[in-house]
Formats: C-alpha cells, structure tokens, sequence
C-alpha cells in the first residue's frame, strides 16, 4: 500500500479513537503528514519485518512498533536500529534437481521437476502470488515460449499476448521463488530469492537470454526491460 495512504488511515483511525503505528521505509513521509507514531525502518521496500522467515528480528521488529502506543499523543518517529540493505545477507542456498527429460529444453524439464516442491510450498500456506496471467501448472508451457524466442522466433507469434509478458513472467518468477522457500533451509536474506533466481535457475538465465535477444533484435523496450531488474544484462 502507498506510504502516503497508510498515513492517512492513521490519521482516520486515530479520529475514530483508535490508537495506530506506522510502520514505514519512507520517513519524510510519515513527518511531512504528521502520523501520530511511526517507526522508521531502513528496510528493503517489500520487506516491512526486515528479514523474511527470520522470526526473532520480526519480533524485534514488532515490538519496537507496538512501545510506541506508550506515548500518548504524537506526532512521534522513531528510528529502528537495524538497516538492511538489498545485497545484505547470505546467497540461498536451494538444491535444483537433476534432469528428468532430456528430450526437454533444461529449463522446461527443471520447472516440470519443481512442481512438487511448489505443490507442498502451496498446501503449506494456502496462498500464492501466481495468477496475474497463468497458473502454476503453465509454467512450463510459458519457458518454452521463451525457448522459441531465443531460438529465434519473434516475440509476438509465440503466444504470449500483447502486453502481458511483463505478467508471465511474474507468475514464473513467483512459481520459484515460493517454492525456495519450501527448499531452503533457515532464513531468507533480502531479494536472496530474486538472485538464486535469475543467477541460478535454467528458467531465471532462459528469461535474461530472451530478454538479450529481443533487446538487440531491437524490440520496444517496453515489451523486454521490465523482465528483469534493471541492473541485469
């Protein structure tokens, strides 16, 4: 939710008679709109608690919000002690499986060997992410349309609609990286996910592959700069 927005249903609550903290990465904000208690957290954005999976610094994290309902009336910040930044942490470490079918493009054959691993990842928190264009079990489908691509094919007669590759290609990042979080062991350090991802996977180097191809193609760079992080080539 925008920073802005959730100052402002501080604000309404606390109208209402309801005492609130802002938990915000964006302290200029939270001080130009006057909440009544905000704690600043040098955090990654996405990463509200800090350390994913890490749960005594989430509780940290948490208590340090709820001391600030001990001041009466604000506005009050406060800063939390901790800065994280987005390289901080350990890399993941998450076995990928051997191949099944070599008849297969390894990428293909990789995300067909995940699917259990997502499936237990699934049952475990009944959510997902995956959803803004194909489901889990199109994931493969969706790699071999990006085989097609470097192999040559142009991008828009291999059946990803217009407009929405951008999305395919958030459902097959989030197909892996909710399913890492099934396979690593302890905590996950900031966007450690995003580059076990695209530095390890078959299905991480197919995507920046195409992503190369159409950029000296000289595809619009709309339709191929939004498929990865900008810093990568």
């Amino acid at each position: 939710m925008c920073p802005r927005t959730v100052c402002t249903l501080a604000h309404v609550f606390e109208s209402a008679g309801l005492a609130t903290v802002v938990l915000t990465p964006m302290r200029e904000v939270a001080e130009r709109m006057k909440v009544p208690r905000a704690l600043h957290t040098r955090f990654p954005v996405g990463l509200s608690l800090g350390k994913p999976r890490d749960h005594d610094f989430q509780h940290e994290v948490l208590s340090a919000a709820f001391d600030l309902l001990k001041e009466p009336e604000g506005p009050v910040i406060t800063e939390f002690p901790v800065h994280i930044g987005p390289t901080d942490g350990e890399p993941l470490v998450c076995p990928l499986p051997p191949r099944l079918n070599r008849e297969l493009h390894p990428a293909v054959d990789e995300a067909q060997a995940l699917k259990a691993a997502y499936d237990r990842a699934y049952q475990k928190n009944q959510r997902t992410s995956i959803g803004m264009q194909i489901n889990a079990a199109e994931v493969p489908e969706a790699l071999a349309k990006f085989v097609r691509i470097v192999d040559g094919e142009a991008w828009d007669t291999v059946g990803i609609p217009d407009g929405r590759m951008y999305s395919t290609v958030h459902d097959i990042r989030c197909y892996y990286e909710e399913l890492a979080c099934e396979l690593a062991e302890g905590p996950i350090g900031p966007w450690a996910t995003e580059a076990w991802f695209y530095d390890q996977t078959g299905a991480g180097k197919l995507i920046l592959e195409a992503r190369r191809v159409m950029r000296d193609n000289g595809v619009d760079q709309s339709t191929w700069f939004g498929l990865a992080p900008a810093g990568r080539e």
